[in-house]
């Protein structure tokens, strides 16, 4: 059942969230005879650049268990991660690869998070997602079954397939999860950093302050340092000049002045990088975030916390980031 608000003379109808598709009904949706190309009448208007990106990538799951305060993606997609069959991803490259003008680069295999192929929490599959705890904060459950061997497998296949020259995998990675594998972990990093890394790996840590991590729901640094140190090292076993780039937030909910300084400094001294992608928090509708963002409380909704409401203050936040690069360049 859905739930209806009346408004004045008209209602608001909010409908009950699709069920899960099974792993079946996923690959019957992706192997559909799609035209991979721009609809005539956008074409009209000049090509789309992005287009080429999108032809030649591969979705190979959906939904996410990360659930970071700010992201809804698991509000659109789920908190049960659904899979794609090899099989059915293997026919995908295999028609992309025959394609006339293919390049032979996949320039994607992945979906809200890369590194969450192939596995779920089978208490999650039964009962529903827990509405107690989460899957990986504030550290990985134990009833998740974090393994990449079925990624690392799925990797490797797709590179033997003919006409296939390099495989990118652009959706991003988890890499609180690639520390938590003790089984697979080491190998899925060298792989990734062997065959799917073109000079640099992006990731997301989103921030470093404990404080501010903590309101976004998303690991702490010392996770971030523990893999930038296994990154670094399975580099220089390779052989190969990589780094790693960084998706950072300003004016998060909880988020002040003070705690951008501490990135800023830590950025540049213990991450050795002058930072670019750094963007100002949006608040998304249905987003925990959003919810601290007005209500200007934590999300226990107990304690009161600083919200940027200010696009000046705002944007002054991110400047306290991205100012030492800028007067580096005049």
């Amino acid at each position: 059942k859905g739930l209806a608000q009346k408004h004045g003379d008209r209602y608001l109808i909010h409908n009950p969230p699709s069920r899960i598709l099974s792993q079946e009904e996923l690959d019957g949706i992706y192997e559909m005879d799609f035209e991979d190309a721009v609809h005539p009448y956008y074409l009209k208007q000049g090509p789309v650049r992005s287009m080429e990106t999108i032809r030649n990538s591969v979705t190979a799951l959906r939904g996410c268990y990360g659930e970071c305060n700010f992201c809804s993606i698991a509000l659109m997609q789920g908190r049960t991660v659904v899979s794609r069959s090899e099989e059915s991803i293997l026919r995908e490259v295999k028609r992309i690869a025959s394609r006339k003008g293919f390049n032979g680069i996949i320039n994607d295999v992945g979906g809200p998070t890369a590194n969450m192929y192939g596995f779920e929490c089978s208490m999650k599959l039964v009962k529903g997602a827990c509405t107690d705890k989460r899957c990986l904060y504030p550290k990985p459950c134990p009833h998740l079954p974090i393994d990449h061997s079925k990624h690392m497998h799925l990797l490797d296949s797709i590179r033997k397939v003919p006409g296939v020259k390099k495989v990118n995998i652009a959706s991003g990675i988890r890499y609180d999860m690639i520390v938590a594998d003790k089984n697979h972990g080491n190998d899925y990093l060298e792989d990734l950093c062997k065959y799917h890394v073109s000079g640099q790996l992006k990731i997301a840590p989103e921030h470093i302050s404990d404080e501010v991590l903590a309101h976004m729901g998303k690991p702490g640094r010392n996770i971030l340092m523990e893999f930038k140190g296994m990154f670094d090292e399975t580099n220089k076993k390779l052989g190969k000049d990589q780094f790693l780039t960084y998706y950072l937030i300003a004016a998060h909910p909880g988020c002040n002045e003070m705690h951008m300084k501490e990135l800023s400094s830590f950025c540049r001294e213990r991450l050795k990088t002058n930072p670019e992608q750094v963007q100002i928090f949006t608040p998304t509708p249905s987003t925990i975030s959003t919810l601290m963002y007005y209500s200007r409380k934590d999300w226990s909704g107990k304690k009161n916390i600083k919200a940027e409401h200010s696009m000046q203050m705002k944007q002054r936040q991110k400047d306290i980031v991205l100012d030492p690069q800028k007067k580096a360049r005049r």
